[in-house]
């Protein structure tokens, strides 16, 4: 076969490639996956068993019937994690009263490290409406598959490891369903009056 048509061949075989992996990355952002019956279901999001920074067993159903965030960092992280759930403590103080029916969770994907106490010691600089997540590597594990994370433990050269991670928040409503990510990068009024549409 003539080398031209070979090359634009692959170039029309790479392009194709990039719009069905374009076309995927819409519907996990988005959350959606059509159904046969035609119904919109959630992608993201499902049944967990953590522990939380008290040491008490936390469901899913635990957050059912308020809206909630979700946020999945760690606690040796840098400046990603803090800066989030920093906001997300604003948008707490903004809400007043309204926090009350609203809940956020800060999911480890580091068990190793994050056991409850350092969870709780790490937190206490935050809003208390925060609860943070912990578990067995299997229980992190399958959480992040659910709600479509990615980590990875990342060697150090000076020893030890971080953590590179998906750092998008996520807005679940009253029934557990994923909503949209939830956009940190706007007044904290602006995310507050978004939330407040969820109540």
């Amino acid at each position: 076969m003539n080398p031209r048509y070979v090359r634009i061949l692959l170039t029309l075989g790479a392009f194709l490639a990039g719009l069905v992996f374009c076309f995927g990355v819409v519907l996990l952002i988005n959350g959606r996956v059509s159904t046969p019956g035609g119904q919109q279901t959630a992608a993201i999001g499902g049944p967990f068993s953590l522990t939380d920074q008290d040491g008490r067993t936390v469901t899913e159903q635990d957050f059912h019937g308020r809206p909630f965030l979700v946020f999945f960092g760690f606690t040796h992280c840098p400046d990603v994690c803090p800066t989030a759930l920093f906001e997300i403590s604003e948008i707490m103080r903004v809400l007043g009263p309204d926090a009350a029916r609203v809940r956020a969770a800060f999911i480890t994907v580091d068990p190793e490290r994050d056991t409850p106490p350092t969870l709780k010691e790490y937190l206490s600089s935050f809003d208390p409406h925060l609860t943070g997540l912990t578990g067995d590597e299997a229980a992190i594990t399958a959480v992040a598959k659910a709600y479509r994370v990615y980590f990875k433990k990342v060697p150090l050269e000076a020893g030890g490891y971080t953590m590179d991670h998906t750092a998008i928040v996520y807005l679940m409503d009253k029934e557990g369903r994923f909503v949209a990510p939830f956009s940190l990068k706007r007044t904290t009024a602006a995310a507050a009056a978004d939330l407040r549409k969820y109540l």
